[in-house]
């Protein structure tokens, strides 16, 4: 349950930062906002002996994001495109706290 509502908190955010950047409380901070998810969301969802699903999204969703490859639709595509950064922001933190939950299980035993 507490993983759907950090994914809920998340696509709330990612859409209004996308749609709307800056309006209702800074960039820098829901991209903080963002990262803070993406650590927890991690922590909570993902088994760092078994991740290679979640670092094959990540890494598909960064390449996308980074190449603004939606925005070559027309009419919809740079809204989409700027929906998908922050969701890249989200993931790409998610494999901070896979690495330190796998090299401390290493450590540890």
């Amino acid at each position: 349950m507490a993983t759907r509502i950090v994914i809920i908190i998340a696509v709330i955010l990612a859409v209004i930062e996308g749609l709307f950047p800056g309006a209702l409380i800074s960039s820098a901070l829901t991209m903080m906002a963002m990262a803070v998810l993406g650590l927890l969301y991690a922590h909570m969802a993902v088994d760092a002996e078994d991740a290679t699903g979640y670092l094959a999204v990540t890494i598909a969703v960064g390449a996308a994001a980074g190449m603004d490859v939606l925005s070559n639709i027309p009419g919809i595509g740079p809204a989409v495109d700027a929906i998908l950064d922050p969701v890249s922001t989200l993931l790409y933190a998610g494999v901070a706290t896979i690495l330190i939950k796998r090299t401390a299980a290493r450590i540890g035993g």
